[in-house]
C-alpha cells in the first residue's frame, strides 16, 4: 500500500540515483539485463528503454511490488520488460544468462551477501559487469532529519543488532571488498553526492519514511503516541532548511560499485 501511495513522489525522489546507476552500468542495445531487488521497477524500467534489442528481467521477493513494476512497464508499452519473483540467494536462471546486472539500494539487505553475489556471478556471462548503488553514511540530511530525530525520542537501538542495515556498505572499500570475496574481479567503487529531492510538503517526508523504512520498524514502534506531534514538528523544522521553492533538496551520498564476473 505504501509503494502504491507514494510511487509518484518516490520516483521523483530517486530519479537522480536511478539515472546515475543507469549511466554507470553502460547498457548496450542488445544486452540481456538482470535487475535485482527491483521493487516497483527502477532502474529496470529506465534500463529497458536503453536495450531495445535486448531485455530486462526484474527480480524481487515481493510479487506485489513486481506487479506495480509490470503495470508501469505495460503503461509505457515496454514489451521487453520481464518480472520474476525470486530470492537473490537462489536465482532461477541458467548459468551465463545475462550480459549485465544492476541493483539499486538492495545489496545492503541480502542476508548472506557473499552467497547472493556468488549466485549473481553464476548467472552472468564471463566479463559481464554487476553494478550497484548503496547508501553512503547515515550522516547526511535525509537521514538526519528523519531517522535521527525519531531515534532521539525512541531511544534504544536504531537498528536491530544483526538485522538489515541500510548503511552496511557506507565505509569506503567495503562493497568492493565483498564483490572481490564473491569472485568478481576489477571491483571498484566511488561515492557521489546526487540530488535527492522531495517535491511537496515536509510533513509528507516523515510519513513516507515511516511507511517504507522497514529496517527501522522496531524503533518506530517504540515511539509513544503522544511524542509523534513533537517529532513531526522537529522533523519539519529540520527539513525546511533544505527547501528551495516547492522542493526539499536533501542531496544524497551514494556509493556506486561494480565488478566483473
Amino acid at each position: 500500500m505504501a509503494a502504491e501511495k507514494w510511487k509518484a513522489k518516490s520516483a521523483v525522489l530517486g530519479k537522480a540515483v536511478t539515472e546515475a546507476l543507469v549511466e554507470y552500468s553502460r547498457p548496450l542495445p542488445d544486452m540481456r539485463v538482470l535487475d535485482l531487488a527491483s521493487g516497483t521497477g527502477e532502474p529496470g524500467i529506465s534500463l529497458v528503454q536503453r536495450v531495445p534489442q535486448g531485455s530486462v528481467t526484474a527480480v524481487d521477493q515481493s510479487s506485489e511490488l513486481l506487479e506495480i513494476a509490470a503495470q508501469r512497464a505495460r503503461d509505457k508499452n515496454l514489451l521487453n520488460f520481464i518480472t520474476q519473483q525470486a530470492d537473490a540467494h537462489h536465482l532461477p536462471f541458467a548459468d551465463r544468462s545475462f550480459d549485465l546486472a544492476t541493483c539499486r539500494f538492495g545489496v545492503m539487505f541480502f542476508s548472506d551477501c557473499q552467497r547472493a553475489l556468488a549466485e549473481l556471478r553464476r548467472v552472468l556471462k564471463p566479463g559481464a559487469r554487476a553494478c550497484f548503488a548503496a547508501w553512503g553514511s547515515m550522516e547526511q540530511p535525509y537521514w538526519q532529519t528523519t531517522m535521527k530525530i525519531v531515534h532521539r525520542h525512541a531511544g534504544g537501538a536504531m537498528l536491530e543488532p544483526g538485522g538489515a542495515d541500510p548503511f552496511r556498505f557506507s565505509a569506503a572499500g567495503s562493497l568492493s571488498a565483498v564483490l572481490t570475496a564473491s569472485g568478481f574481479y576489477e571491483a571498484e567503487e566511488s561515492t557521489h553526492n546526487l540530488p535527492w529531492t522531495w517535491l511537496g510538503d515536509a510533513e509528507e517526508v516523515l510519513e513516507y519514511f515511516c511507511a517504507v523504512a522497514a529496517p527501522f520498524r522496531p524503533m518506530l514502534e517504540r515511539v509513544q503516541v503522544e511524542e509523534w506531534p513533537v517529532i513531526r514538528a522537529e522533523a519539519k523544522a529540520a527539513m525546511e532548511r533544505y527547501r528551495v521553492g516547492d522542493e526539499i533538496r536533501f542531496g544524497a551520498d551514494v556509493v556506486l560499485a561494480s565488478g566483473k564476473a
